[in-house]
């Protein structure tokens, strides 16, 4: 691999592995607020904020971190508006304080925030118009978490991203490739990318370790050690969900993302870490894992989309099985099997949005990839022509992703109507 393809590498993993602090739909509005005060330029008297259905699914049940318990769109707006700091992005709640949780109380009372869903086709739509008397903002998210592409004041346009440029930055990933992935994770100079991993490795293994001791959401992480041990193929399991289960409850620890997502984040890097611990394996070993696991998430979720009706567990899930799979002597096509194998295995599990159940899926996903992973060793595995397996795991990625974006499209829209049923 040449320096300029590496670079574009890095670029991605730099674009891609950034903390966030809670759930990233709830706080991606929260942002979006903060930064309609900003334009603003005092605290709004009044927002209407419209959003896609993948985001209202995503915020409906999840505890906005920073409020003290509260869940809702409503909530991660007047959050966001009233002790939001947008220069921080996806940590833009770090400094709410008592004071600020007060007056958003207030503000849920009056009833003073109307949410819309967006009439706009993209997943992943957030438009917070904000007034004070006779002066408003707008300011309008679409498709990434914090990709701003315009804000108004007083009706006059400050910014207005071109969708080319848009389009272009989202393209960076189209290079991706299965020999490429390797390529780069086997030649890359660490130095250039320790410190991505080295805060992914800290930040999601706190949250973890935070969630296997505190009461969070269901506990799937904590009953799963308690039920079964602290075994290699449990830990991998119960590590992401109980980052999930602190995560989803509102736990205020940031944590680093995969795809948009910090449940993917967790659940890409956390089993990966606990092979690498199982093994003894070095530390360049375990980056060189992590970069595979990483990427080869990022790759199966490009053509799919950061929302969708399609699980991001599973991919994520995937991607760690074959870092695991890497960091236990698996050769290429190996880790490529244990890949192809594991999303055979769930790819059909559902996104019902952001909740206490996300850690229950995460360790459902990770169990599908350990079993993956022991089918490989053992020469064993689903053959081309079996459901959306096909001849190569390029086809078969392409085969599950054209499921997970136009056949599931429908299964969206009706997981939707059934949420917001009363």
């Amino acid at each position: 691999m040449n320096q300029p393809q590496m670079e574009v590498y890095i670029r991605i993993l730099e674009q891609e592995l950034v903390p966030a602090l809670g759930c990233t739909e709830p706080i991606a509005v929260a942002y979006a607020a903060a930064k309609a005060r900003e334009v603003l330029g005092k605290v709004p008297q009044r927002m209407v904020v419209t959003c896609s259905g993948n985001i209202i699914k995503n915020v409906k049940g999840v505890v906005v971190p920073a409020t003290g318990g509260l869940r809702g769109i409503e909530a991660a707006a007047w959050v966001g508006a009233i002790g939001g700091d947008s220069s921080k992005e996806l940590e833009v709640l770090t400094q709410v304080t008592q004071g600020h949780r007060e007056r958003v109380k207030e503000k849920l009372k009056g009833h003073s925030c109307q949410v819309k869903l967006s009439p706009n086709n993209a997943k992943l739509h957030i438009i917070v118009e904000a007034w004070t008397g006779e002066d408003s903002a707008l300011v309008e998210i679409l498709h990434t978490h914090t990709g701003i592409v315009q804000i108004k004041k007083n009706g006059e346009v400050i910014l207005s991203q071109q969708k080319q440029e848009l389009k272009e930055e989202q393209n960076l990933t189209a290079c991706l490739t299965l020999e490429s992935i390797f390529d780069f994770a086997e030649s890359v100079d660490i130095s250039q990318i320790k410190f991505l991993l080295d805060r992914q490795i800290a930040y999601n293994t706190e949250i973890a370790t935070y969630g296997l001791k505190e009461p969070y959401g269901s506990n799937v992480g904590k009953t799963l050690i308690k039920t079964y041990g602290e075994h290699f193929s449990i830990l991998a399991k119960a590590l992401p969900a109980a980052g999930s289960d602190a995560r989803m409850s509102g736990c205020e620890l940031p944590v680093v993302i995969n795809s948009g997502s910090g449940n993917q984040g967790m659940t890409v890097s956390l089993p990966v870490i606990a092979c690498a611990k199982e093994l003894h394996s070095t530390q360049e070993q375990l980056y060189r894992a992590l970069c595979i696991s990483n990427l080869m998430a990022i790759y199966q979720k490009r053509d799919i989309g950061r929302l969708s009706a399609y699980c991001g567990a599973v991919s994520a899930a995937a991607g760690a099985g074959a870092g695991m799979m890497y960091l236990q002597g698996g050769s290429r096509e190996d880790c490529s099997k244990v890949v192809a194998y594991t999303i055979a295995n769930v790819g059909g599990m559902l996104c019902d949005g952001a909740k206490s159940s996300c850690a229950a899926k995460i360790a459902s996903a990770v169990d599908a990839a350990l079993l993956a992973i022991a089918l490989t060793k053992e020469g064993n595995g689903f053959g081309s022509g079996e459901g959306l397996m096909k001849d190569s795991i390029t086809q078969t990625v392409e085969a599950v992703s054209t499921v997970a974006r136009e056949g599931m499209q429908y299964t969206d829209q009706v997981i939707l109507q059934v949420m917001v049923q009363q």
